[in-house]
């Protein structure tokens, strides 16, 4: 098998091939990952197909967790681009792809790498906590990364006198600081999804479901945050399914965690929060790029690739290392 690099791969989202209608997609993704040693990690947000062949589903601290400890000489990521970046920052030897090179993300978008750095040079002194929905380049220029599972934790354990800065979502960054009581410097951005959701309509929804418990993601605007009541990450979202004597759900985050919340809870009623006017707005655009034929070509061609300046690894790395040993609960 070789595994050396390539230069003409991974320039398109995918080989401009056409598969034989007749090969058992799962099948053939299952018997290439056992020839090529590869793992597969997966975001909750992917499809459901997807979810299920994975070696490792989780939310972007888990599966930042599952890049650190792969030992695997290929790992193929679905999700969007800035978290196959992390696996390739965590794993140098490795071959990181990604189905789909454009599956992007709107919070790392919105956050360039020299607007970043010229924001951080009117701050001097202060201490950048970069959520992990940034770019490898932004994770270069920050002190430390967070996640939605462990920002509270983080911001927590800096010193009360420094200024902290925090991008690329002002939402999660709001939330923060209200739980921390910190004063934060907040990036502008925000998430396509979680902003759409609609506090009129989750007005409405409270109103027919009565009973219904509102769990909602912090990446929400405030004013839908407001009238949750329970707020935490994907996981943590998935975990209050799980565990409430609840049996009615109205889940303000991307519709992919529900295949999960199924598994977890059967027989329990989810309802999706909606956006203005009822739209259906729970479904990230760039998570559902990756395909069940896209990871087929990505396992069988090792493309799209996911490379990155050492220099630019390497300051990411530390970021992304000083979130682990910040998020560890305290010894005793």
């Amino acid at each position: 098998m070789d595994l050396s690099p390539n230069p003409d791969r991974g320039k398109s989202e995918a080989p401009e091939v056409e598969i034989p209608s007749e090969l058992r997609l799962p099948d053939e993704i299952r018997r290439l990952k056992r020839e090529r040693g590869a793992i597969l990690l997966a975001h909750y947000y992917q499809d459901s197909e997807i979810q299920d062949l994975a070696d490792h589903l989780g939310d972007s601290l888990q599966l930042a967790r599952a890049a650190a400890k792969a030992e695997a000489p290929v790992i193929v990521f679905c999700g969007v681009h800035f978290m196959a970046e992390v696996a390739k920052i965590l794993n140098p030897k490795s071959i990181v792809v990604l189905p789909d090179l454009e599956a992007g993300c709107s919070l790392a978008d919105s956050c360039p790498p020299d607007a970043f750095r010229a924001w951080r040079s009117r701050h001097e002194g202060a201490v950048a906590v970069s959520y992990i929905n940034c770019s490898a380049e932004v994770k270069a220029l920050s002190d430390v990364i967070c996640t939605s599972s462990n920002a509270e934790r983080i911001v927590r354990s800096l010193p009360a006198d420094e200024t902290v800065l925090f991008a690329p979502d002002r939402h999660l960054g709001a939330w923060v600081a209200r739980r921390t009581g910190r004063e934060l410097v907040l990036w502008p951005g925000t998430c396509v999804v979680h902003e759409q959701f609609s506090e009129r309509e989750l007005v409405r929804l409270q109103a027919s479901h009565p009973e219904a418990e509102v769990i909602a993601h912090p990446e929400c605007e405030a004013a839908v945050l407001a009238r949750a009541d329970f707020i935490g990450s994907t996981t943590a979202l998935l975990r209050r399914v799980a565990e409430s004597r609840t049996r009615e759900f109205i889940v303000a985050t991307e519709a992919g965690i529900f295949h999960q919340m199924e598994r977890a809870a059967p027989g329990k009623t989810l309802l999706p929060a909606l956006g203005d006017g009822g739209c259906a707005c729970n479904v990230c655009p760039h998570m559902k790029r990756n395909t069940l034929a896209k990871l087929y070509l990505a396992l069988r061609d090792l493309a799209p690739r996911i490379e990155l300046p050492e220099a630019t690894r390497l300051g990411a790395a530390a970021a992304v290392e000083r979130m682990f040993e910040l998020s560890e609960p305290p010894r005793a």
